[in-house]
């Protein structure tokens, strides 16, 4: 009888707060970009929008907490998760909105990444709108109150954010301020990186492809070359049923014997009465 093999508590941990997570995550973004979109709303809605981001981080602050408690070995969680501790860290040594956003963003990628249904292009497409999104609206919070900022509007703000991230930089819009060029540096390293994924994906996808075709050829090639080996031993085998039968001594063109019977004179066939002139032979004598 096969006893189940129970999985580990860190990894049902995982799996069951896996999707209220990234609902989260879902409700900080929007929480995020509602005071950046709308600065004129009332000021319950920054309120309120400012203790969800800070009720999310927590939330996933003790997502941490309880991963490290289940983990086998501690030291070891601690060492493969350095950037879920430094996020987890970074708001409560400088509480700034900014960090809150990169913090749950780290953490929030990293979920993502742990979550089986979440494949390699799904991945690097959210990451794709993620940091473009967050981006524009982290340069503007930052720029649109600059003396000499040019970006001044979430359009403006998008199509920097797009530029920046495929290194394209047009330079029609660009940061004046120190955190905004800290900001499009990051922007652009992430762009950078995820361009290299989205390139290595697609040639493995195109290596791939070419792999499968080039086992179909030669599964063909060796059909074949099995079915040109069985048609020559099938005509070798029909070329030896038809040859003719070995011709036994004295026997005529045709392989029939031409010896004469004992006791039949030569040139009369056997059979043939005495006195009946042989078929070819000379007239009898008449009468």
């Amino acid at each position: 009888m096969s006893v189940k093999k129970e999985r580990p508590a860190n990894v049902r941990w995982e799996e069951r707060t896996q999707t209220p997570l990234l609902v989260l995550a879902v409700a900080f973004g929007i929480a995020y970009a509602v005071p950046i979109v709308a600065p004129d709303a009332d000021p319950w809605v920054h309120r309120l929008c400012s203790r969800v981001e800070w009720a999310v981080w927590g939330t996933f602050a003790v997502d941490y907490a309880v991963r490290l408690a289940l983990a086998p070995s501690r030291w070891a969680f601690v060492r493969s998760h350095p950037l879920d501790l430094l996020a987890v860290l970074l708001p409560l040594v400088q509480p700034l909105r900014l960090l809150r956003l990169v913090s749950t963003l780290l953490l929030v990628g990293r979920r993502a990444r742990m979550a089986p249904q979440v494949t390699l292009t799904t991945y690097v497409a959210g990451a794709v709108v993620g940091l473009m999104m967050f981006g524009s609206l982290a340069v503007l919070h930052v720029e649109r109150d600059a003396p000499e900022g040019n970006i001044k509007t979430l359009g403006d703000a998008v199509w920097w954010s797009f530029t920046t991230m495929t290194t394209v930089g047009y330079g029609d819009h660009a940061p004046t301020t120190g955190l905004g060029r800290v900001l499009a540096v990051g922007l652009m390293l992430s762009g950078i990186a995820l361009l290299g994924v989205v390139t290595a994906n697609i040639a493995a996808w195109f290596i791939a492809r070419f792999e499968r075709d080039d086992a179909v050829e030669r599964r063909q090639t060796e059909l074949l070359e099995a079915l040109t080996r069985e048609v020559r031993e099938l005509r070798a085998e029909v070329a030896r049923l038809s040859d003719p039968l070995p011709r036994q001594p004295g026997a005529g063109p045709e392989g029939v014997s031409d010896r004469v019977p004992e006791g039949v004179p030569d040139g009369v066939p056997e059979g043939v009465p005495d006195g009946v002139p042989a078929p070819g032979g000379p007239s009898a004598p008449r009468a």
